[in-house]
């Protein structure tokens, strides 16, 4: 079944505190071994810059991957404030999805290379509370967008997915996920 995480915010956590981690290791050891008083101070704010520049290269790789993506399909797909792609190609009639009630998908999980995931056919469908975080945000952000019955393909970005460090099952560290999913049911 696909595994039930958080939506990107205890991935961005754990990156936070796996980098904050590192940057005390490295303080750390450059103490270590040396009796004499500090020469310098290494600033955090040093290497500010620097991470930023390397994450926004990162972000425009990936987005035109996407939109090399979409024009290699030919989808029309619509692009949200958070960078979430979406195309409801099937329109159902039902209710429409919305913060707090109980949803239930049929999915597809695709990488952007085109690798199968997970699939509801084999790991069974997927019910989860809109709100609660136990999906991807993007995911979330997607169905949101939908009603019962609705089909759509949604192509969520790694920062909206599970970010710098995968799922810890199939899905690799920075990879973008393209859904195609059917919202089943919607109740409270």
């Amino acid at each position: 079944m696909l595994k039930s995480v958080s939506s990107h915010k205890p991935a961005m956590r754990k990156s936070l505190g796996i980098a904050l981690l590192i940057l005390a290791s490295v303080f750390f050891f450059s103490a270590c071994g040396n009796d004499e008083p500090a020469k310098t101070q290494v600033d955090p704010e040093a290497y500010k810059d620097p991470l930023v520049k390397v994450n926004k290269e990162l972000v425009k790789k990936e987005n035109a991957e996407i939109d090399s993506y979409i024009a290699r399909y030919q989808w029309n797909m619509q692009k949200s404030g958070t960078g979430l792609r979406y195309l409801i190609y099937e329109k159902g009639s039902g209710t429409k999805a919305d913060t707090g009630m109980r949803v239930e998908i049929r999915f597809k999980v695709n990488l952007i290379n085109g690798q199968v995931v997970y699939d509801s056919k084999t790991d069974g469908m997927k019910t989860f509370v809109l709100g609660k975080a136990e999906v991807e945000s993007g995911l979330e952000e997607g169905i949101m967008l939908m009603k019962a019955g609705d089909k759509a393909k949604l192509i969520i970005p790694s920062h909206l997915a599970y970010g710098l460090l995968g799922d810890e099952n199939k899905i690799p560290k920075r990879a973008t996920l393209v859904y195609d999913v059917e919202l089943v049911s919607v109740y409270r």
